[in-house]
């Protein structure tokens, strides 16, 4: 479909960028942050009607200043698709969503309640995808059903499948990503999070009268309204599905292109944690996400007015040359510095010990080991998004 560009605000106070395509965006994103971070850190996109902050040193103010660059952003996409969950809410309104969040998916909880469940779902789904023989796709074959069983499990979902999951995932986050204003990603959308609903307020009773040890318990009986539980389940199944999926994806495509690399892990299993935010650092999997300005600032050398909308673009962030060298290269063995694809701030991501723990302690180390001589089938693996990125498919050999 053709969409007209948004309309730039009169007191713009910023070069426009009017030669970014969203689906440029779409096929490879980096040479177009590298251009925009070179040409002005700060610049206005028409084809996505908001300003793009692509250097560290901008992403990483934002998100140490919540009161000037509001994540409550209006006409919210996320909110459109999801209804208004935590990560469009600013402190105290915030933090009293996330509370509910912290018993179930703390470090300790991860250790003694779910790092089995990921050991026993990773045993499983890869006895499935060996099955299917050489050639497979690693992508939807063991990532995507891994991390959707994960998920599935940890927030409760008795009454759905890890495919549902998967799907309410996939057409939700397009909603969130749909700055093409496509109406079959909107109903698309709109039925999954009919779906969600309807499976949330079925649960409701029974955990209300039998609570567990899931996400979906923890917040029903911290006493939140309804549209705040479902409008942060939706959020849930969207960053805590792709997420792992695609740097579980990511990793072992890098890996797998980086032989050398690969043979330093296996020979020392204690850089699987380190070849996993390497991964997460190079190919961010939430790569970009809204703020909203609250007065006028200086960012980046653009002078924003109040109520811009911003794209902090982490994607762009995390292969800036004045915070990591060589960053357009895969390398576990570069100079440790912070990275921002987990976010920042009181917006830390809530799930990141899932990611880690099911990523690097568990999925990937079992991989390798079932799998001996895997390598990269003759197939192209493919990759693809911006506001989420991640494999598209990753077809594997093994011995």
């Amino acid at each position: 479909m053709t969409v007209q560009p948004a309309p730039a605000p009169a007191d713009l106070g910023a070069p426009i960028a009017d030669w970014v395509r969203i689906e440029d965006l779409y096929d490879d994103p980096y040479p177009i942050y590298r251009r925009l971070r070179a040409e002005s850190p700060v610049a206005w996109v028409p084809a996505v009607g908001r300003y793009l902050v692509t250097s560290f040193e901008a992403c990483h103010r934002i998100e140490q200043d919540a009161d000037t660059f509001s994540a409550d952003e209006e006409g919210s996409l996320m909110k459109r698709s999801m209804g208004h969950s935590m990560l469009r809410k600013d402190d105290p309104e915030h933090q009293v969503d996330r509370a509910a969040y912290g018993p179930v998916l703390r470090p300790k909880a991860i250790k003694e309640t779910w790092t089995a469940v990921f050991a026993r779902n990773a045993e499983k789904y890869l006895a499935d995808f060996a099955a299917a023989g050489p050639g497979a796709d690693l992508h939807l074959g063991f990532a995507a059903p891994f991390a959707a069983e994960n998920l599935r499990e940890i927030m409760g979902f008795r009454n759905a499948t890890q495919e549902d999951l998967q799907r309410w995932s996939q057409t939700m986050i397009d909603g969130t990503g749909n700055y093409a204003d496509d109406p079959d990603v909107w109903a698309k959308s709109a039925a999954s999070s009919a779906e969600v609903d309807a499976a949330i307020d079925e649960l409701i009773p029974v955990l209300t009268a039998d609570p567990d040890a899931t996400l979906l318990s923890a917040v029903v009986n911290a006493g939140l309204p309804v549209e705040a539980i479902r409008a942060n389940m939706k959020m849930t199944i969207g960053g805590g599905l792709n997420e792992p999926r695609d740097v579980l994806g990511t990793a072992v495509w890098a890996l797998l292109s980086n032989p050398d690399q690969l043979a330093q892990v296996l020979a020392d299993p204690a850089l699987w944690p380190t070849a996993f935010e390497e991964a997460v650092r190079w190919v961010a999997p939430i790569g970009m996400y809204p703020r909203q300005t609250t007065r006028a600032v200086e960012l980046g050398g653009a002078s924003l007015p109040a109520g811009a909308r911003l794209g902090v673009v982490i994607g762009a962030a995390n292969r800036d040359p004045e915070q990591f060298e060589d960053p357009e290269a895969y390398n576990l063995n570069r100079e440790k510095r912070p990275h921002l694809a987990f976010g920042g701030g009181t917006h830390f991501c809530a799930g990141t010990w899932v990611a880690r723990t099911s990523v690097a302690q568990v999925a990937l180390p079992r991989l390798f080991d079932a799998l001996p001589g895997l390598r990269l089938a003759d197939r192209p693996a493919r990759e693809g998004g911006w506001v989420f990125r991640g494999m598209l498919e990753l077809p594997v050999a093994w011995n």
